[in-house]
């Protein structure tokens, strides 16, 4: 066996004092290691409480420093706002716009109504009339009395019917404006019912009692027979009624109607039979009867009892 040598011992000491040195400092640093990696995950807890009192704190004064941030944020902004001069609604524009639309339009409209009453442009230049059938144009016209370059807005209609209603033939007139340049006459001319005579002549009457005419009777005219015929004569009216309510071909045969009274009205036909009549009570009855009555061969019809009308 071979010992070992001088130099193995003095190498196997010098490796052993290395891995000493060297295990002495690589455990020094770990354990450095292990303690400062223990104070930060196992601080103890007045350390913790501390600590999380902080970041609490922290976390407050950043939320108020925003909170006023904000507010004064806004505050800058409704400053801004209402010193801003505000726009005007919507509603109030266009309430004006139709303000000054119909402000505008009225001036127009009294400029042109204006225009048309003081000038020539829209005068009566043709005067028509209708409803002619005794009358002439001439009459009714100087009845009128319209001044052909008078302004159409000039005329006063209503005045000028009564002028021409005023004629005795006219029973009702109306007048009207047609523009541009005309005037319409529309006139309803009295019809003759009954005449009577005068020292003057014969005179005619209409349904109304209306004495419109100092002329000749047209063919076939009844005559009347009362005091003082008129518009407001009872004896008048009720002879009036009496003829009107007859049957056309009745009322052709007539040629006489006397009225001394409203209930003493008596008819005296062409060929010269007599109807007495009575009161003007159902009168339309009455003329129904008499009509049949008339058929029958006879010279006195009594139709002053419709329910036993007489011939003898």
């Amino acid at each position: 066996m071979t010992e070992p040598t001088g130099t193995a011992d003095e190498s196997g000491e010098g490796a052993v004092d290395e891995i000493v040195e060297a295990g002495s400092d690589d455990s020094g640093e770990d354990r450095t290691e292990d303690r400062s990696e223990d104070s930060t995950e196992f601080e103890g807890p007045r350390r913790r409480a501390r600590r999380e009192r902080e970041e609490r704190r922290a976390a407050q004064e950043r939320a108020i420093a925003i909170e006023n941030a904000r507010r004064e944020a806004k505050r800058r902004v409704v400053g801004r706002s209402s010193d801003a001069p505000k726009p005007p609604a919507r509603g109030l524009i266009r309430g004006l716009k139709a303000l000054m639309w119909s402000a505008l339009i009225s001036v127009l409209a009294v400029g042109v109504g204006l225009l048309l009453y003081f000038t020539p442009i829209m005068s009566a230049r043709v005067i028509a009339i209708t409803g002619l059938v005794t009358l002439t144009q001439d009459e009714v016209e100087q009845a009128a009395a319209v001044s052909t370059d008078t302004p159409l807005l000039q005329i006063d209609t209503d005045t000028v019917a009564d002028r021409v209603a005023a004629i005795r033939r006219v029973a009702s007139a109306r007048v009207q404006r047609e523009y541009p340049s005309t005037l319409r006459i529309t006139i309803v001319e009295r019809v003759p019912l009954v005449v009577k005579d005068y020292p003057d002549g014969s005179h005619l009457f209409d349904k109304d009692g209306v004495d419109f005419a100092t002329a000749p009777p047209p063919p076939g005219l009844p005559y009347l027979d009362a005091e003082t015929p008129g518009p407001s004569d009872l004896p008048t009216k009720a002879a009036l009624a009496v003829l009107t309510a007859l049957r056309p071909e009745v009322a052709g045969q007539v040629s006489r109607i006397a009225a001394p009274s409203v209930a003493a009205i008596t008819l005296t036909l062409i060929d010269g039979r007599e109807v007495i009549w009575g009161t003007t009570d159902r009168t339309d009855e009455k003329a129904l009867k008499l009509g049949a009555l008339l058929t029958q061969p006879g010279h006195t019809y009594d139709v002053s009892s419709p329910d036993l009308p007489t011939v003898k």
